[in-house]
């Protein structure tokens, strides 16, 4: 049975401040809620079925009391004829709800996952990717279809075209797709599985991508041939240059040079610490620095107003192509990377260094979880002795036989 409560007034319920339940009178159950924050809502305390249930009629003072009990009224009329009027509530919001998806098209939904993730990205660059493929790969198909409509044809419209020819980036569109429909389903703005699926669905339309795309490896220089290139690259001028020496003696990505400061090196100590922003594993990394790599380091010139040691010339950080296209005018067949794969393969041949201190001196990821999670230390010392010998390597005389000799590490 309802409370009865006498009828109060506008002005009593404005002057309601206690938190807790105040029945205001009117109609039977209607109470006025004032919560420990100060936000003050409507209560509509009825029985349905048998079953005591509390329906909110909206906050106040936006629900005026005269509008809290006209709603109240309704309700109370909704069961007197049979019907719940929460259910009834409920579905009324669902029906917007379903509105709403057939509103957001799958461009919609882009701009909306991209913004509820790129706070979790790296940098840029990755919002880059993911707005650049979409908009020339899925939008002009798809953009403008809700999300709660696509469907398997959809979705093989956009991939099948470009699977044959541009498999890894059909395979990055389709993957994006999926978590753009996930991102939707998640939301209520569709229902059903992901048409963008890959296991046990487009797996099944599609040929499996290592049977129709050779995985393209980066052009690596033989280390047999880096002591001779290493004589031309130190006779090269330019700032492009100079970063390509320091990438190769540190075999770091290009990236983390071209971004690297003066506050993040250490002359005295030895050591360039990259900040967690600028690395793929997104961990700040400590890097060695071997007597050869900080002396490039001493040659260069410190720039007024920048903290960039290998700035643009027109100030700024370099062009990702900059290092690549000092390799172009020497007729080198390599690309900036691929000095990475060289010191790994002369690692593994011409030296007795743990592999998993060269993984450590590449940033990679040493072991399993539960080994990381057990190996606290980072082997600096270890790979300050392997960057000095890849550096005594790097430096010697071309026509030397140190080029070929075994390097034995401590």
């Amino acid at each position: 049975m309802a409370r009865k409560a006498a009828e109060m007034t506008s002005l009593a319920v404005k002057r309601l401040m206690d938190p807790g339940l105040h029945f205001v009178g009117g109609v039977p159950g209607l109470a006025l809620q004032v919560l420990s924050t100060g936000g003050r809502t409507w209560i509509l305390r009825v029985t349905i079925a048998g079953r005591r249930r509390d329906m909110g009629l909206g906050g106040y003072p936006e629900v005026t009391l005269a509008e809290a009990r006209d709603a109240a009224r309704r309700a109370r009329a909704l069961i007197r004829d049979g019907e719940d009027p929460i259910e009834k509530a409920r579905a009324a919001k669902n029906a917007l709800k379903a509105e709403a998806a057939k509103a957001m098209t799958f461009k919609s939904a882009t701009d909306a996952f991209i913004k509820s993730q790129e706070a979790g990205w790296r940098n840029a660059k990755h919002r880059a990717q993911w707005n650049s493929s979409l908009e020339r790969y899925a939008h002009p198909i798809i953009g403008n279809l809700s999300v709660s409509d696509l469907d398997t044809p959809h979705v093989l419209k956009v991939i099948d075209p470009i699977w044959l020819t541009r498999t890894e980036t059909a395979s990055r569109v389709r993957g994006r797709i999926e978590q753009i429909l996930d991102w939707a389903a998640a939301r209520n703005l569709r229902q059903g599985p992901n048409p963008a699926r890959w296991r046990g669905h487009l797996d099944k339309v599609l040929p499996k991508r290592s049977k129709v795309a050779r995985p393209v490896h980066h052009r690596a220089l033989p280390y047999t041939e880096v002591p001779a290139f290493m004589i031309e690259l130190k006779a090269v001028e330019g700032m492009g240059a100079q970063a390509l020496r320091f990438a190769i003696l540190t075999a770091a990505r290009s990236g983390e040079v071209r971004g690297a400061r003066w506050p993040e090196i250490d002359l005295g100590a030895g050591t360039w610490t990259v900040p967690a922003d600028r690395m793929k594993a997104g961990r700040e990394h400590r890097v060695a620095l071997s007597a050869a790599a900080l002396d490039l380091l001493k040659t260069l010139p410190r720039i007024g107003g920048s903290d960039l040691v290998f700035p643009a010339p027109r100030g700024g950080v370099l062009s990702d192509m900059t290092l690549s296209a000092v390799l172009r005018r020497m007729k080198v067949d390599a690309v900036p990377h691929g000095f990475r794969s060289t010191f790994r393969d002369w690692v593994a041949e011409c030296t007795t260094h743990g592999s998993d201190v060269a993984e450590m001196a590449l940033a990679h990821a040493v072991g399993n979880k539960v080994e990381a999670a057990y190996r606290r230390g980072d082997l600096f010392e270890k790979r300050r002795r392997l960057a000095d010998d890849w550096a005594r390597f790097c430096e010697s005389p071309a026509s030397s036989e140190v080029a070929i000799l075994k390097v034995r590490g401590q």
